[in-house]
């Protein structure tokens, strides 16, 4: 249903002067029944009654019914009600005003006019959160375990281990660092209502009793009659009952760009839109005024504002909410996978103590401890990068949100325009001539200021004015200066200053003799100056204003320096123009003149305002000025990037529609190929009711259709239409826009500077407020602050959060690889009841020592080439820990370290005398304090304390070797797709935590004293080698999986790569296998001769030669003192004689002489 709305009068009174100041032309808006998504291209639109309101509807979602109520669309009817019966109502005097009594009844019934503050959570209970939350339940409770499994060990045993104790001090001091970390990391100032009382004024001056009087603004109360003059700023509500050229600045309530003229009328049932009410925080510009006071305190329109802001609540940020995800996730996995193992070794008849034990080292080896302080250094220094190029965040997360944002709602004023009243085309001898309005005044626009015309409008223009320059500023540039005067005369003396300069000399040689200040009843401004060396005139006359009123008074018109009788002709031409600028969304401004006769004024004339005593018709007509708030420069390219990158821009203004309409055009917002329905039915000559809606792609919304629309209008509205602009919006709407989008699934982001932005920058998912203009509410309100003020600085944010995330994944998916090999330590000590390869503290020493750094790194990486060629993510697909992330994290490249970390297990403990096969079932005994003759697999008797310096030694190894792996996932994480070779090692950082994550691990590893207290041993240096092949399997593992999915980028065959995993795992176990039929695990193979196995193990005595053959004499003493002799010759060993119990030396290898090297070396072992 089609309406056209046009402004009203209340009833009961008469507006008769009020014009518009440009063409009220209210943009045609659509309304539509709440169909489906389905529905929608099925069949057409059809008229709709009124149906209830949206907000209303919408207020389901809030939290309390104050809320509710905030979100209601402001009711008013003070403006609307005869003068009588709203002095009866606030029982006042309309000259007396209150009584004194009466402001203390009032007073102690209402209380104080200020703005109370909303009570938010206490500073305790938040770094409780932080403190209980998360992962840190669970290390808080694995910290209560190894404390109760301390004392239970205590109280029952002669020589308890302190391993339990010192873990969970090491949890507590983590989990109270990480939470004071995250506390001060996170923390942001979010009392809003600070910034409101900012904006308070100290103290006001009111009539009570018939005696002007100044009270404290906080003493204020309804009904009070009060004066304010030019630089004031209103302290209340109220109702204007008369003043005098008075003009407040709306811009932070309503978007305007101008001061809006306030006079006694009622001039829409609209109270945002009416002229006869000012509200609170809002500065008097211009001229004096006396009203009443009909709002205090929180009832006022920005009391409103100020506690829907600190009532709303934005929520958790994509990030937040997906971390959360992944925490659940991983605790139960980790309580899952604890609570089996705890019940399988109570089943296996372990203790209860060992058990829950066991549990704490599960739970220790999922939880991915340095996940917080890697997240927030990652944030932290990427926030740190954008505060370089502008943008400052506030809220950390916000960094990432930004960069999943898939809409964008910005405001208008301020935001995508430079806030400035610019004059943008001129209209003189019957020619429309476009200004410079670029900031820096470097476009390419050519303007002729010698035409005859441009001088006669010129001179109108510098000399109808009030605007002045504040002094002192010659050195600065002109649209720099700062000035004095109403927005627009600004915008014309700047204009003049930079075609023609010098005005303020200009005017000294015209100097004015009589004024009549711009009104809104008469609409034009006039004055008289005197002119010098003009026979037939001592004065001129010229006079500014609406453009359709300074036509109707000119009887003449300028063109091409001739005037001419301004026939009916030349007024549909002046028309044509005035329309044509002002459906550019521009305020057009008509000039004329006259030169007063000689004869009639001579010189001294005294000229009379109150009893005009000079001509205001039959003048001449010169030309018009059209203004506008132009767009920034950089803007157009920053709306197509965001487009080129998937991201929606939708506009949010207060300003009028055919302005927004226009902005939205010159920035693209709307597209030069779509229209809107009333713009087709221009086109096509046809009423706009017999169009199907669904024929445009562009639409116009005026808040006050959009205060009628339903939740299914609405939500069709922003579904179906991919350009919209929202025009005379409140605070309230736009919070319901944003709403509307989330609701959708949509990450919003809104930009904005008023305080009317404040409640959206608030509720959305990430608020940008601009630095510059913005208010301080709004800075409190938003989670990110343009410095520049540049709408462009958004597209680089949004690169800068869609790097973040995708670095955060590749370090989430680098640190959660080392989860599964320390996971796998505990799962086979119990379920091949093989002694501990890694224990709890160096869990810790790798979470938070050695990959730490290594993950920080990641903040360093460069985007790869596509990241803002993709459309924004999915946040219900595209999660930052997937179920891909955690396969190729645990089931591939993680299973890949386990058998790298358990092949080099094997080999240490075979070169000291443990065979593989001989592990299984070991446990029991290895830990049995009673035992201390334990044999390995060659004889040797191994003490409790010699058996735990080499399960310490097996820690240490076994760290080394995840670290010596990590080099390789530590590169193949670089990139999403690209080979690792293609994509670079720019990242320095990066190439130098290999090092630095070697050198942490030797420093654990071999440090004195440290070594002891985290349970690690040193190690030989060729202990860290035998997980390379592993290394370099998963380097080319990651290679081999990032070509397959640039081969086949529709998606990688999971059944491939389990393949090529079960190969791989066939070739550990084969490797695993040919290490159980070696002595010395691997340093001796089947083929070796028996002098060379003398040879690698014992080394050369003494050396001769024998005909062609050498004859070697080698001596060994074993560690029980035992000495041995052996005689090769050539590669046979012909004698080895061992002492026997009377020391007597005998040859044993008599019946041995065809020995392989295999069975020589168990032979040799035996023996000795």
């Amino acid at each position: 249903m089609i309406r056209r709305r046009q402004s009203m009068a209340a009833e009961g009174q008469v507006n008769a002067a009020f014009e518009p100041d440009v063409p009220e032309t209210r943009q045609t808006t659509v309304t539509f029944t709440g169909l489906s998504a389905k529905a929608l291209s099925a069949k057409p639109f059809t008229p709709l009654k009124k149906k209830s309101s949206l907000l209303s509807l919408w207020s389901n979602d809030s939290r309390d019914e104050k809320l509710k109520s905030l979100k209601q669309e402001l009711e008013m009817d003070e403006h609307k009600l005869p003068l009588p019966t709203l002095f009866a109502r606030l029982n006042t005097d309309p000259i007396m005003g209150v009584t004194h009594q009466q402001a203390r009844d009032k007073l102690l019934k209402d209380g104080p006019n200020s703005l109370k503050p909303i009570e938010g959570e206490p500073e305790w209970k938040k770094f409780l959160g932080k403190l209980l939350g998360g992962f840190h339940i669970l290390l808080w409770f694995g910290a209560i375990l190894c404390l109760v499994a301390f004392f239970m060990e205590y109280t029952t045993s002669t020589e308890p281990s302190h391993d339990n104790m010192w873990l969970a001090i090491i949890l507590v001091i983590l989990v109270t660092g990480t939470s004071v970390f995250a506390y001060y990391q996170e923390r942001k100032s979010t009392n809003i209502m600070d910034s409101f009382k900012g904006m308070i004024p100290q103290f006001a001056e009111v009539t009570r009793e018939g005696q002007k009087m100044t009270v404290k603004v906080e003493e204020l109360v309804m009904g009070d009659l009060l004066d304010v003059k030019f630089g004031d700023r209103l302290p209340a509500d109220m109702l204007i009952l008369s003043c005098s050229s008075f003009k407040v600045d709306n811009s932070s309530l309503t978007g305007e760009s101008e001061p809006q003229t306030r006079s006694p009328e009622c001039t829409h049932n609209n109270p945002l839109e009416t002229k006869n009410l000012a509200f609170f925080s809002s500065s008097a510009v211009e001229g004096v005024a006396r009203g009443v006071v009909v709002r205090i305190g929180d009832k006022t329109v920005m009391g409103r504002i100020a506690s829907l802001t600190s009532g709303v609540d934005s929520g958790p940020t994509p990030m937040a909410r997906e971390i959360q995800e992944f925490i659940h996730l991983v605790s139960f996995i980790a309580i899952f996978t604890g609570v089996v193992i705890f019940s399988v070794a109570m089943v296996l008849g372990y203790s209860w103590i060992n058990s829950l034990i066991f549990l704490i080292g599960i739970v220790m080896s999922y939880v991915p401890q340095g996940l917080v302080p890697t997240v927030a250094i990652l944030l932290t220094l990427t926030a740190k990068r954008m505060a370089k190029r502008n943008c400052l965040v506030k809220n950390l997360e916000a960094v990432e949100t930004l960069g999943s944002t898939s809409t964008i709602c910005s405001d208008k004023t301020g935001t995508l325009t430079q806030n400035r009243m610019t004059v943008a085309h001129t209209w003189f001898d019957d020619t429309i001539r476009q200004m410079d309005t670029s900031e820096s005044q470097t476009s390419d626009v050519l303007f002729d200021n010698s035409l005859p015309g441009w001088k006669i409008l010129s001179r109108v223009a510098k000399l109808c004015s009030r605007a002045e320059f504040v002094a002192g500023q010659e050195d600065q540039p002109i649209l720099k200066r700062d000035a004095k005067g109403d927005a627009s005369e600004i915008a014309i003396l700047k204009c003049v200053e930079l075609v023609d300069g010098h005005v303020v000399e200009y005017r000294q040689e015209f100097p004015t003799v009589c004024e009549i200040p711009f009104n809104s009843t008469n609409k034009y401004q006039v004055s008289i100056h005197r002119m010098a060396d003009n026979e037939s005139s001592n004065y001129l006359l010229v006079m500014k204003g609406a453009a359709e009123k300074i036509s109707a008074l000119c009887s003449t018109i300028l063109v091409d320096g001739d005037e001419i009788p301004l026939d009916d002709d030349w007024r549909k031409r002046i028309d044509a123009a005035y329309l044509k600028l002002g459906s550019l969304g521009e305020r057009v401004i008509g000039f004329c003149d006259f030169l007063l006769p000689a004869s009639d004024y001579p010189e001294g004339f005294q000229f009379n305002t109150e009893n005009i005593n000079f001509p205001l018709k039959n003048l001449r007509f010169v030309g018009l000025m059209s203004m506008i708030d132009p767009p920034r420069a950089a803007v157009p390219d920053a709306v197509r990037l965001c487009r080129s990158a998937g991201i929606r821009v939708v506009m949010v203004t207060g300003d009028h529609p055919i302005t927004a309409k226009a902005i939205a055009r010159s920035v693209g917002i709307i597209s030069p190929g779509n229209e809107t329905i009333e713009e087709i039915a221009e086109r096509l000559k046809v009423p706009t009711r017999d169009l199907d809606p669904k024929m445009a792609k562009a639409i116009v919304i005026h808040g006050a259709d959009l205060n009628e629309f339903d939740q299914d209008q609405l939500d069709n509205v922003l579904r179906y239409y991919p350009e919209i602009v929202f025009a005379r919006t409140s605070p309230q709407q736009k919070l319901i826009i944003v709403e509307g989008f989330q609701r959708l699934g949509s990450i919003v982001a809104v930009t904005g500077d008023g305080v009317n932005d404040s409640p959206a920058l608030k509720r959305a998912d990430i608020g940008i407020a601009m630095g510059i203009t913005g208010s301080d509410v709004s800075k409190q309100a938003a989670d990110m602050i343009l410095l520049d003020d540049n709408f462009a600085s958004i597209v680089t944010g949004v690169e800068q959060g869609r790097l973040v995330f995708d670095n955060l994944k590749k370090s989430i998916a680098y640190t959660m690889i080392t989860k599964i090999p320390e996971a796998a330590a505990f799962v086979v000590f119990i379920l091949a009841d093989i002694p501990l390869m890694l224990g709890a503290i160096p869990i810790l020493c790798i979470d938070l020592g050695s990959d730490l750094f290594p993950a920080i790194t990641f903040a360093y990486e460069r985007p790869e080439n596509d990241i803002m060629e993709c459309p924004p993510r999915n946040i219900y697909k595209d999660k930052l820990v997937g179920s891909k992330l955690l396969e190729i994290a645990f089931w591939q490249t993680g299973i890949i370290e386990s058998f790298g970390c358990f092949f080099a297990m094997f080999v240490i403990l075979g070169e000291n005398g443990f065979l593989p096969y001989d592990l299984l079932g070991i446990r029991a005994q290895w830990d049995s304090k009673a035992i201390n003759d334990l044999r390995d697999s060659y004889g040797q008797e191994w003490t409790y304390d010699a058996r735990k310096e080499l399960e310490k030694t097996c820690y240490a190894a076994y760290f080394a070797n995840i670290v010596v792996q990590q080099w390789s996932s530590v590169l193949t994480r670089k990139t999403r797709r690209a080979s690792t070779f293609q994509h670079g090692f720019a990242n320095k950082l990066m190439n130098f935590a290999l090092l630095f994550e070697t050198c942490i691990a030797s420093f654990f590893i071999y440090t004195p004293g440290l070594n002891t207290i985290i349970q690690l041993r040193p190690i030989r240096i060729t202990w860290w080698l035998p997980s390379i092949p592993f290394s370099i399997v998963i380097f080319l593992h990651e290679e081999v999986r990032k070509w397959w999915i640039r081969r086949f980028p529709d998606g990688c065959s999971s059944e491939t790569f389990n393949a090529m995993i079960s190969f791989l795992v066939y070739l550990v176990l084969s490797s695993l296998y040919a290490v159980n039929k070696l002595p010395f695990a691997g340093t001796v193979k089947t083929s070796t001769s028996q002098t060379q196995v003398i040879q690698e193990q014992f080394g050369v005595i003494r050396q001769s030669s024998k005909g062609n053959e050498t004859v070697t004499k080698f001596t060994l003493t074993n560690r029980h003192g035992v000495k041995a002799q052996f005689i090769t010759f050539g590669a046979t060993l012909t004698n080895l004689f061992i002492p026997d119990r009377n020391g007597t030396f005998q040859d044993v290898l008599l019946g041995f002489d065809d020995l392989d090297g295999t069975s020589f070396s168990k032979l040799l072992l035996r023996n000795i």
